[in-house]
């Protein structure tokens, strides 16, 4: 009786300590879901606290965007998303599709003066790109803006993995800048002639400038990249209509890549030492003063350009040029030396082009890489009779006769003697137009090259046939061997470089004058177009084109100038 007592004890407590735990699990579990759901309230209304002040921020900064913009534009808002597009053109000026023509015009904006654009790459946080830029013309496609290299090189990275470029275009108006400050990426840039001038020339291509931009200046075949480190009155500048001043820095960095288009300086009577490798030159310049030139025409004196080289079996060749062609080359020289070994070029009284000025001296090496010494000497002329003008003068009184070897003129009492020794000691090279004596041993070392028939020495001829007979390329397309290339290059060639008569700049010549008129007064592309501008008469005060101001002087005021 007791054990079941017991059992039924024990079981009732069995029984009340579970129901005591599932009531206290399910008040744990209450409990629980009493607090998720507490936080889940809090979250959502977290949630819309947040999304209540994001929408308030958002049209704050909208409202501020736009109270930007209008200021910026002037009360004039034009903002779009474009895909960008490269197109070949010149300065800054972009291509924008004809529905932006409409939306300025309707807003007035073509009332305001040139139009400028803000320009900046859509997804690059708060550090995008940005630039500035006028506009061309409004013929590009729906969509899309076309951007010229300029634009397109200080917007996008070459290592830019972006397929398809985006671009936010935004109207703006900019204050017209007075200054500038710019930096070349290296040596090189100050030897232009009259660099300044070539960076006004670059300028009036342009719209616009903004710090930390990248301008690109081609002279010649050579390439000049300069940044912006500052700019008044403003970080981005109109430059069109307006007088800016420029200032050109130095390079903080000089590249550690070699850079051949550097002229260092050369002064007359010292050498400088350097080492040139295959395939690549060394330039210098040196000054020739109006006192040297003058006595170098009357004879008294000679320019000797002198190279030196270590007996190595390198070898170089020697270019000189003057001022404006600043890199002379085998395609553009005036003069050049292309002996084996040590080489001297002598500008003396018969040479009409020598004038006062700068010279720059390109040292190419041919052969090897080349230790070499060049040098600049002033040394007197020698007045002294050449050889064999004091025998052709003390036998002018004397019975001559000619030798039937060598056809010098000898003394008629002696021609017998003097003929068997000169049949077995000369011999008269037959070549056509040659003619030249040589003793017999000499003879086996006198060569002429079959192409143009000049005497060379055996260790002279794998390099002429090379230099001068090898077909060159000119950067516009004609291929001709190195004489006439030089010719070319001198006259002919589009890409040579001119003097404007109208700017004084030095461009590249390009083709004759699209217009007849122009064109037959010997204009040529460039000097068409720059003579186009106007300019105030002197007399009268009337805008008249630079090409047409001469005429209008005659015509109008009876002035010939």
């Amino acid at each position: 009786m007791d054990f079941e007592l017991r059992s039924a004890k024990e079981k009732l407590e069995r029984e009340q300590r579970e129901r005591k735990q599932r009531a206290k699990l399910k008040l744990e579990r209450e409990k629980k879901a009493k607090d998720a759901a507490i936080k889940q309230r809090e979250a959502i209304e977290a949630s819309q606290r947040a999304r209540r002040l994001d929408a308030i921020q958002a049209q704050i900064k909208a409202d501020q965007h736009m109270q930007e913009s209008l200021v910026s534009g002037d009360g004039i808002v034009f903002e779009r998303v474009f895909q960008a597009v490269s197109f070949q053109g010149i300065g800054d000026k972009i291509k924008l599709p004809p529905s932006c023509f409409t939306e300025l015009s309707d807003q007035g904006a073509f009332d305001k003066g040139p139009l400028y654009f803000e320009l900046s790459v859509v997804g690059q946080g708060d550090n995008k790109k940005t630039t500035h830029s006028g506009v061309l013309e409004f013929t590009a496609e729906d969509g899309t803006v076309g951007l010229p290299p300029h634009v397109w090189s200080n917007l996008f990275s070459t290592h830019d993995p972006m397929d398809v470029p985006l671009v936010e275009i935004r109207y703006i108006r900019l204050p017209k800048g007075s200054y500038a400050k710019l930096q070349p990426d290296n040596l090189g840039f100050s030897d232009l002639p009259n660099h300044k001038a070539i960076l006004e020339t670059i300028l009036r291509q342009h719209a616009t400038l903004s710090l930390d931009d990248v301008l690109s200046v081609n002279y010649g075949q050579v390439s000049y990249k300069l940044q912006v480190l500052e700019l008044r009155p403003a970080s981005s500048i109109s430059v069109l209509e307006t007088d800016i001043e420029v200032d050109i820095v130095s390079p903080d960095i000089v590249s550690d890549q070699p850079n051949q288009h550097v002229l260092k300086p050369l002064q007359i009577g010292k050498s400088e030492s350097g080492t040139v490798e295959e395939g690549r030159y060394d330039y210098y310049k040196f000054a020739v003063d109006e006192a040297t030139v003058e006595n170098v025409l009357a004879g008294n004196i000679k320019v000797i350009v002198k190279i030196d080289v270590e007996k190595d079996g390198a070898d170089t060749d020697l270019y000189v040029s003057k001022h404006p062609v600043l890199f002379p080359s085998l395609h553009q020289h005036e003069w050049s030396s292309h002996d084996v070994g040590s080489k001297t070029l002598i500008l003396g009284s018969k040479e009409r082009a020598l004038s006062s000025g700068t010279y720059s001296i390109g040292v190419y090496g041919f052969k090897g890489t080349v230790k070499y010494q060049v040098s600049v000497l002033a040394q007197e002329s020698s007045d002294g009779a050449k050889v064999g003008e004091r025998a052709i003068s003390s036998s002018s009184d004397v019975d001559t006769v000619e030798c039937r070897n060598c056809k010098h003129l000898i003394p008629s009492r002696s021609i017998a003697l003097h003929e068997v020794y000169c049949s077995r000691h000369n011999v008269v090279c037959n070549h056509h137009g040659c003619g030249i004596v040589l003793r017999v041993e000499e003879a086996k070392n006198h060569l002429h090259c079959e192409k143009c028939g000049k005497a060379l020495q055996p260790t002279e001829m794998e390099k002429h046939l090379k230099v001068f007979h090898e077909p060159l390329t000119c950067g516009c397309g004609i291929v001709l061997e190195k004489e006439q290339m030089v010719q070319h290059q001198a006259r002919d060639c589009p890409l040579r470089l001119i003097a404007c008569r109208f700017c004084g700049d030095m461009v590249e010549a390009g083709n004759s004058a699209a217009d007849t008129r122009d064109r037959m007064r010997g204009m040529s592309e460039h000097e068409s177009t720059c003579g186009s501008r106007t300019a105030p008469c002197d007399s009268c005060g009337r805008s008249v084109m630079l090409k047409d101001m001469d005429i209008h002087q005659i015509a109008v005021h009876g002035k010939s100038s």
